[in-house]
């Protein structure tokens, strides 16, 4: 069985596909069991062969370290590579998320200042006073 199995999935996915279309036209159950077996092995996925790749990467988003739910491909060297590897960018994404949290924290000072300093002025000329002066009033010619 396993024998047969492996055959087929060096033919590739359309076998796969194909088989299951024959055993749901031949006897429903049978196509049934056949798609059970395809979604949760993977061989219906994205060719990569991990039934549970799209959780780990939705779950990437949420601060979840995802790279853990990959299986091993066999070459120790190459698993611990990428294991550092997606360790290294999640650190990175980690500090870049720091930075923009930082970088907004700035703008949002930069504009409660600017905003402050206009209210300041204008409650300081009183409330019969001219508006505070404003970008155009500074570019406008003065009297000469």
């Amino acid at each position: 069985m396993t024998q047969m199995v492996a055959k087929l999935d060096d033919l590739g996915t359309p076998i796969w596909i194909a088989l299951l279309v024959l055993s749901f036209v031949m006897f429903w159950p049978v196509g049934l069991a056949l798609l059970a077996f395809l979604v949760m092995s993977g061989r219906l996925g994205s060719g990569r062969g991990r039934h549970w790749g799209c959780v780990g990467r939705r779950h990437s988003h949420r601060g979840i370290s995802s790279h853990r739910n990959y299986a091993t491909t066999g070459n120790a060297a190459f698993d611990e590579y990428r294991e550092q590897t997606l360790e290294r960018l999640e650190e990175e994404e980690r500090e870049f998320q720091e930075f923009l949290t930082k970088l907004r924290m700035a703008k949002d000072r930069t504009e409660f200042d600017r905003f402050m300093a206009t209210r300041r002025a204008s409650l300081e000329e009183g409330p019969g006073g001219d508006d505070p002066p404003t970008e155009t009033d500074s570019l406008a010619p003065g009297p000469a």
